[in-house]
């Protein structure tokens, strides 16, 4: 935050009894990076030093996420947002067997302090289908997604659910063309789900089940359900049949309109990558590659859709500019998020979330500190856009496990007991948001020092 925004912030506070909690918390957070102490759990000397962001939080506080500007806002104060991505919780909670691993999950990431996850609300026509076919839905796994959906507001963890895949992976795209095949359409492309107008009622229908799903746990509907962050229309859009965007912005603008047609209370997202497209021919020097501008989608373009709230935005540098590790990875990892957080703020005025990045194993040259030096990267590029009030509003992690899922690993699967220093980077960074989050609703009397302390802990250089 720039100096003049923290002058009037203390300018107008008043006396409150969180004061108390805020100022150890400070000093709490400094004598843990100097001493390398974990500040949620996992590592460190001291076993009693696991402090909970959600132990900031009031019950009565857990209202419906909005937007106000270019911030997201809960209960009137800012919400950024430290996340992570596990994409298969509905299919773990289906089964008896593996259910607890969604619990398990959610508790390891509340303790580093993560407050958004983003899953999967569909599977269709695979294994342990939650839409067996059109509308067709199997009750068993819907009530697994309910459990997921009530076991996330426990650990108070919102939930960006996504409600298709434009990939083969758990049906997507491809699995609605086979379904419009097999009712006696001529479908001659996957992408034909964007245009042909029976697969968009398919889509449509789909996204009215789970909009108006009640939960047989909670009894809420997930369209009245504060624990539900945002929709994502589809997880990464693609139409490379049509390069112009013209196809997808059409589908982009349809369904935004539709989804909040049923619920106006709730954000909405796209899903996109972020590559640029026609419609910004000056930006598509950011993109990471020529063929990135071929694959229909169009940043800028696409969230300028009505019905659209945030903007999203993917970092992959392992698979778009080269599989080897090298310093050209955090480079492009820093161009493309502050050119992505300055459209937001220029042309968009929402905020932009980077809602999957990471590093993998497999990829040649990887090692653990490679991983921490791009998580902090991204944690630092959102920081100093916190600081000056930016579009830059929080990221998510592709993606957290529990152990015991090494089969589920595609390489990107951070299993945080197993992980010390990536996990102390996460608490981190967690803490200084929920400082930030907070110290907006928190009126105290702050002298010269205190106000030095706090901006030193949100905003120095080290990670």
């Amino acid at each position: 935050m720039q100096n003049a925004a923290f002058e009037s912030v203390f300018r107008t506070m008043g006396t409150s009894k969180r004061c108390s909690i805020l100022l150890p918390l400070v000093f709490f957070i400094i004598f843990s990076e100097n001493s390398r102490t974990t500040v949620f759990g996992f590592t460190g000397n001291n076993e009693n030093s696991e402090l909970r962001v959600h132990d900031l939080e009031d019950d009565d506080d857990w209202q419906m996420v909005g937007k106000n500007g270019n911030q997201f806002v809960v209960n009137g104060q800012p919400f950024y947002v430290n996340g992570f991505n596990t994409y298969w919780l509905m299919v773990f909670a289906a089964d008896q067997s593996t259910r607890g691993k969604v619990s398990e999950l959610f508790q390891q990431a509340s303790s580093v302090g993560l407050t958004v996850c983003r899953t999967w609300a569909f599977n269709d026509g695979q294994w342990r289908a939650l839409q067996k076919s059109p509308s067709v839905y199997d009750e068993e796994v819907f009530k697994a997604l309910d459990f997921v959906v009530s076991e996330a507001k426990k650990y108070k963890i919102r939930l960006i659910l996504s409600l298709v895949n434009n990939w083969d992976a758990y049906g997507g795209k491809a699995q609605y063309v086979k379904w419009g095949k097999a009712a006696g359409l001529n479908l001659t492309s996957d992408d034909e789900f964007f245009s042909h107008p029976t697969l968009r009622s398919y889509y449509k229908a789909h996204v009215k089940a789970v909009l108006n799903r009640v939960n047989t746990l909670t009894n809420i509907t997930y369209k009245d359900d504060p624990t539900i962050f945002a929709w994502e229309l589809m997880n990464e859009p693609r139409c490379t049949s049509d390069p112009s965007g013209d196809t997808l912005q059409s589908w982009i603008s349809e369904m935004a309109v539709y989804v909040k047609s049923l619920d106006a209370k709730h954000l909405v997202e796209v899903g996109l990558e972020g590559f640029y497209g026609p419609s910004a021919p000056a930006r598509t020097q950011f993109n990471p590659n020529s063929y990135a501008t071929q694959v229909g989608t169009d940043f800028i373009r696409n969230h300028q859709a009505l019905g659209v709230d945030f903007a999203s935005v993917h970092i992959y540098a392992d698979s778009w500019i080269s599989q080897t590790i090298s310093d050209a990875h955090l480079q492009f990892t820093t161009s493309w998020m502050q050119a992505h957080i300055e459209d937001a703020e220029k042309y968009l005025g929402m905020p932009v979330i980077f809602s999957e990045f990471g590093v993998s194993t497999k990829d040649p040259g990887y090692n653990s500190t490679f991983r921490d030096t791009l998580i902090g990267t991204v944690y630092k590029t959102i920081l100093n856009s916190t600081k000056k009030g930016g579009s830059g509003a929080g990221s998510l992690l592709w993606q957290v496990f529990p152990d015991g899922t090494d089969y589920m690993d595609d390489g990107y699967a951070i299993v945080l007991p197993k992980s010390p220093s990536t996990s102390n980077i996460i608490s981190l960074h967690s803490t200084r948001l929920a400082i930030f989050n907070s110290m907006c609703s928190w009126k105290c009397h702050w002298g010269c020092k205190k106000k030095d302390a706090l901006e030193t802990v949100l905003y120095h250089d080290e990670l």
